[in-house]
């Protein structure tokens, strides 16, 4: 298969692909330095160099991410929605868009984001978190209806937070309870392709029980 993984120098984003790789698929892990995803003509560059290359897309997990807060509702700063808005929902549609036409020719593809439960819970001091999350959901459903009659799926896996190793060595008493490891996201990931496309198609998979 040929995935592409963006935010691929991140934790999650190392884990996706070197479990990708481990099970002999091609990976493709693109981070700030390769493209910039905030610039439309580059990713649809990126997009028309992958399908002269493989002809088509198997997986696009999007693991662009970034958080912003405040201590209450009245002292949020939009500026942080500003920058989530770029973040979270401007490159996610610049790489849907992108991207859709070549998931379309695969046998079994996958578009996948990960979401927050914050999203459908917002805090008080989390709106332009739980805001930009709950749009980047909305924008992913409206693809997984795109791909509906296809052999592509869209999907949202949700969590609490990601944890990784780094995160527990910097914190050994922590529990970090509720939160997902980037090893359980990837391979998460993973399984959604043991489940047919229809099944898991405009769904919201939740990853935090």
């Amino acid at each position: 298969m040929i995935i592409l993984v963006t935010g691929a120098g991140g934790p999650a984003g190392e884990a996706v692909s070197g479990y990708f790789r481990k099970q002999g698929h091609t990976v493709i892990g693109v981070d700030k330095q390769d493209v910039d995803l905030l610039d439309r003509a580059a990713v649809q560059g990126l997009a028309d160099r992958v399908e002269r290359e493989h002809g088509r897309v198997d997986g696009v997990v999007h693991l662009v991410g970034g958080w912003r807060g405040a201590g209450s509702f009245a002292e949020t700063d939009l500026r942080d929605w500003d920058l989530l808005h770029d973040l979270l929902i401007r490159t996610l549609q610049h790489v849907s868009l992108a991207f859709e036409p070549l998931l379309r020719r695969s046998d079994d593809g996958r578009f996948v984001i990960v979401s927050a439960k914050a999203a459908q819970a917002p805090s008080a001091g989390g709106a332009v978190y739980a805001a930009a999350k709950a749009a980047a959901e909305a924008w992913t459903l409206s693809l997984a209806d795109a791909l509906r009659g296809t052999s592509s799926a869209a999907t949202v896996l949700v969590v609490k937070a990601l944890v990784n190793d780094s995160m527990r060595a910097a914190n050994p008493d922590a529990k970090f309870s509720g939160f997902t490891d980037v090893g359980d996201l990837a391979a998460a990931i993973g399984g959604l392709y043991e489940r047919p496309a229809a099944e898991i198609n405009g769904t919201r998979l939740d990853l935090s029980s």
